[in-house]
């Protein structure tokens, strides 16, 4: 008999600080709080704490997640944890969580750097280790502090992004939960969306710091989005990939019941809509209180939609992530 997955269990963690769109207009005097919220969708997001970091976010919402769940942490035989924040170059902070967690020695853990198709890799990653009959519980944390590479006067950036964590069960399953997915890479468009002074290849230094002394340094490097070209790439990928998905899982676009996509902007949801001529009634935002969470935006999303009755038993629900790399991936979740 073979072995297939699904999503157990979400659970997510929300920073405390709240930044507004008044606060914005405030700092930096551009744009109007009613004209933020309709450029990007958002009224407010969090904001990480004083020396709060991805995997903080991503331990909170683990204890939620066995708190509000009932989950023995006994049971999970592998751990992956998907940020483009990690801890350290080395070790993985997948073996820093596991320690932290108080999970058993026994298990599998491993690190996914990757960003807006993090939690839809991750899951991807989780269903071929459970389906290979190797494991049977699998913890993918996904968790982003984008407000840590967003320098302070950078309007565009900071009405949209959003600081949370993100901890999602995936168990063995007797009946079909994840479907087959579809993946794609296009590296050509990596500098359209990218962590400038971030790594090994254009390392902080001297120079830069002192030309960011008055903003704390960007010690983490800076983001930098070409808007224009995150947009058509969207409107070019997105579309084929949700029929590339429907087809691959041998089903209808009719035969969706909500769609569940990365929450980069209001408009570009509303957008996909109208180009694939879905029910906007079908298309779950959660954007107006959280921003785009990166990794975390998709979890959320679904926890939130459950939350709202918008998901109910036996309802098909396509997912489908997108953006920093090019990356994209997703799949239908039966539930």
């Amino acid at each position: 008999m073979s072995i297939s997955s699904e999503i157990k269990a979400i659970s997510y963690y929300l920073p405390d600080k709240r930044l507004t769109n008044d606060d914005l207009y405030e700092e930096l005097g551009t744009l109007q709080p009613d004209e933020i919220y309709k450029r990007v969708g958002v009224r407010e997001r969090r904001i990480r704490g004083n020396g709060e970091i991805g995997s903080d976010l991503a331990f909170k919402s683990s204890q939620l997640l066995f708190e509000e769940h009932g989950i023995n942490k006994e049971e999970i035989d592998f751990l992956l944890f998907c940020t483009e924040g990690l801890d350290y170059k080395g070790p993985a902070t997948a073996c820093i969580m596991q320690d932290r967690l108080g999970l058993r020695n026994s298990i599998g853990a491993m690190d996914v750097p990757m960003g807006c198709a993090g939690f839809t890799n991750g899951l991807m990653v989780a269903k071929a280790l459970i389906e290979s009959g190797q494991f049977n519980n699998i913890l993918l944390q996904t968790a982003d502090i984008p407000s840590s590479v967003i320098h302070p006067n950078d309007m565009d950036l900071r009405m949209l992004f959003g600081d949370a964590g993100a901890s999602t069960l995936i168990s063995a399953s007797d009946h079909y939960g994840i479907g087959h997915f579809v993946m794609g890479t296009d590296g050509s468009g990596s500098e359209k969306l990218i962590v400038r002074k971030s790594n090994t290849r254009t390392p902080v230094d001297v120079e830069w710091l002192k030309e960011h002394a008055d903003v704390g340094g960007m010690v983490f490097g800076r983001m930098e989005m070409d808007g224009l070209e995150v947009f058509s790439f969207s409107m070019r990928e997105v579309p084929q990939m949700v029929n590339q998905i429907i087809a691959k899982n041998e089903m209808d676009i009719n035969d969706i019941d909500l769609f569940v996509f990365h929450q980069a902007n209001a408009f570009i949801l509303k957008m996909l809509a109208r180009k694939m001529k879905i029910d906007p009634e079908k298309v779950y935002n959660c954007m107006e209180y959280v921003g785009n969470t990166v990794s975390a935006s998709v979890p959320i999303a679904l926890a939130m939609a459950k939350k709202d009755g918008k998901i109910k038993k036996g309802d098909k629900v396509l997912i489908a992530a997108f953006g920093i790399g090019f990356s994209w991936s997703g799949t239908i979740l039966r539930y």
